[in-house]
């Protein structure tokens, strides 16, 4: 027992995590268009192997959420022989991008691009499944799913198949939210389980017209990507999908690491070797045809709060998902659809930041006014296009606050005039720097000084050469530029 001190709180701990991830690894698979076994594939991968390599000692990975909107739109646009090559390919990506040290920089990215990311994926996945809670087949983009919601309204009332349907997923949702309010002892069973266990039940017992989990077999629904799928990684809209996956994996992985870390007074996360970690994982899920992997937060945090104290308890929870995987299949069948669907309406609520949107406005526009963007840019648009906006809006932002300059004008009456420049001039504020300088008479000396500035770029530093070379009128001494930059005078002819 001295060589595994926290057995017994790692084993229990174990026990918590994988009733968490079970209902989630099968609904995530289900809503991504996938086998629901793929799900569990990826659950195993992210417990045993990621598990038991370094970096983050007690975040959880398996199938997220998060990536559940651009799994699907890769099944419909290249089909399911191809997912596994992009998640191999993706899971490479990671590992080079690991032993070259960028997983720091992961942790670059604004924040607010990513929980704009999170709110927009959970949209998404809202508005998709409420069509899987209602048995109706979801329009193929976001903004098509949110536009048809009145239509699948109006389609669900006049079912009775539909309202049983309906019943089912809201009963779910409505178990889950009440769960937390049960005494500590009742939620020792995750809410999530105990909604699906009664759900299933229900179902059951009244024999209610719902469509159930479909089950393929472990075995059969694990496809290992052959010749012609891996001669598909060529075309541009897979590479495009490859970086997609890579982006987004290691941002919510690496921000669940960060997270993760603020929760326990354990080792901190290593980052660079938990993208490796990642990045194997994936790897081997898409060998194996599987649903990539990213850290969970959900997973992660009931890891911590059920006493995990080393890595032991995420890979015994992927022993159990392997066990039941193997010896209870059956079980699957009979899990209702509309159950999946109601646990990811409530997984996709919880992605939305609306206490953080309303502090950050109050706070910091900017930084909100990102987050809605790239929000809405990913329900109208895409994932990866919607992604790369808000991380574009996030740099115009930056370079712009960063390039605050500040112009004061000193004019005794006689003598020159004294202008002093501090700050960033660059480029963004030429047109203010500019509008200043030439509103100075043009019939008195002007000394420019350019001391206080901590930075100079080129196209203000020409635009301030050519300004004083034509600003003084003839018979006037020229202007002249001083400070740590040359200093520029011109004799007029």
């Amino acid at each position: 027992m001295t060589r595994f001190p926290y057995l017994r709180q790692d084993f229990a701990a174990s026990l918590v995590v994988f009733l968490v991830a079970l209902p989630l690894c099968v609904g995530v698979a289900v809503a991504s268009g996938v086998p629901a076994e793929l799900g569990l594939v990826t659950g195993i991968v992210g417990g045993i192997v990621t598990g038991l390599m370094r970096g983050s000692s007690l975040q959880v990975s398996g199938p997220a959420a998060g990536l559940t909107v651009l799994v699907f739109e890769a099944v419909s646009e290249f089909g399911l022989p191809l997912l596994g090559v992009i998640v191999l390919a993706a899971g490479v990506l990671q590992l080079v991008m690991g032993v070259l040290k960028t997983g720091r920089w992961f942790r670059a990215i604004s924040v607010s691009v990513v929980e704009g990311m999170l709110a927009g994926i959970g949209l998404v996945i809202i508005a998709g499944q409420l069509y899987a809670a209602a048995g109706l087949k979801a329009p193929s983009s976001g903004i098509d799913k949110i536009l048809g919601l009145p239509g699948a309204a109006a389609t669900a009332l006049g079912s009775t198949e539909a309202l049983a349907s309906l019943a089912i997923g809201a009963g779910t949702i409505a178990v889950m939210v009440g769960w937390k309010k049960l005494p500590k002892k009742a939620q020792t069973v995750p809410g999530a389980l105990a909604a699906v266990i009664l759900a299933t039940t229900a179902t059951l017992a009244f024999s209610l017209p719902v469509a159930t989990v479909e089950v393929n077999g472990l075995i059969d629904s694990i496809q290992l990507p052959g010749p012609d799928a891996l001669g598909e990684l060529a075309a541009p809209a897979v590479i495009g999908t490859i970086l997609a996956f890579t982006l987004i994996a290691s941002a919510e992985s690496l921000f669940s690491a960060a997270a993760v870390d603020r929760l326990h007074d354990g080792p901190r996360t290593q980052y660079d070797k938990e993208l490796m970690a990642q990045g194997a994982g994936n790897a081997i899920c898409g060998m194996l045809g599987a649903l990539p992997m990213t850290a969970v937060i959900v997973r992660s945090s009931a890891n911590v709060a059920a006493g995990a104290k080393t890595k032991a308890s995420r890979v015994l929870h992927g022993v159990w998902l392997l066990l039941f995987a193997a010896m209870l299949p059956w079980a699957l069948a009979l899990i209702p659809l509309p159950a999946l669907a109601g646990i990811l309406v409530h997984a996709g609520w919880k992605l939305i930041p609306f206490r953080g949107v309303i502090s950050l406005w109050r706070a910091h526009r900017g930084e909100a006014m990102i987050l809605v963007v790239t929000a809405v840019a990913i329900v109208t648009v895409n994932m990866f296009e919607g992604v790369l906006i808000g991380l574009a809006l996030s740099v115009i932002k930056t370079a712009w606050e960063t390039s605050h300059i500040k112009l004061e004008v000193i004019d005794k009456g006689a003598g020159p005039i004294q202008a002093y420049l501090s700050g960033n001039a660059t480029f963004l504020r030429l047109p203010k720097i500019l509008d200043s300088l030439e509103a100075l008479p043009q019939d008195r000396p002007v000394v420019v000084d350019l001391s206080g500035l901590h930075h100079l770029d080129h196209a203000c530093r020409t635009a301030l050469e050519t300004w004083a070379e034509r600003h003084s009128t003839a018979g006037t001494e020229p202007v002249k530029v001083t400070g740590p930059v040359k200093a520029t005078s011109t004799e007029h002819a």
